[in-house]
Parts: C-alpha cells; sequence; structure tokens
C-alpha cells in the first residue's frame, strides 16, 4: 500500500493474507515445467499460517499442477510473472 502520510508515498507492506513460493528442479516437478509451488494462508488472529488448500481463493490442490495451471499464461518466461529488479 501507498503510505500517504510520508513524503514521496512510499509502497510499504500491507496487511498479511498468504505466502505463495515457487522452487525449481526440474528432476522432481518435471510434470509442472520444472517448477514446484507451495501456497500458505495467513490467520492473523492467531499469527499463524496453513497450507492453502480447496476452500481458499484460489483454490489450492496438494500437488504442483495447481499452480503449474495458473503459470502456464507466462510460460515463455519459465512460468514466472514476477519482474526481478535490475541488480
Amino acid at each position: 500500500k501507498k503510505q500517504e502520510a510520508y513524503p514521496g508515498q512510499p509502497t510499504v507492506p500491507g496487511a498479511q493474507h498468504d505466502v505463495d513460493f515457487m522452487v525449481k528442479d526440474s528432476k522432481r516437478f518435471a510434470d509442472s515445467g520444472g517448477w514446484g509451488y507451495g501456497a500458505f494462508e495467513y490467520d492473523a488472529a492467531t499469527d499463524v499460517f496453513r497450507p492453502a488448500n480447496t476452500t481458499d481463493n484460489p483454490p489450492q490442490e496438494n500437488d504442483a499442477k495447481c499452480g503449474y495451471a495458473c503459470h502456464t499464461v507466462v510460460q515463455n518466461r519459465d512460468y514466472v510473472f514476477t519482474e526481478y529488479g535490475k541488480r
């Protein structure tokens, strides 16, 4: 979110909702473009993460194919949506 009270209105973290990650391993995840996917939902009331499941939005199964299905639209970028910062 934008921190409107600070000069220049910098972008700062908002409320935690979930954590998602990808792991590249072409042998372990050969059937999903070489990527394994993980998703965890955050419960602010208990300060605990739990594995995402089929009741979440978007629904998550217990395999890499769920993340793979969403990421096929960026297959030409090795299935990665994120723009990496220039070093």
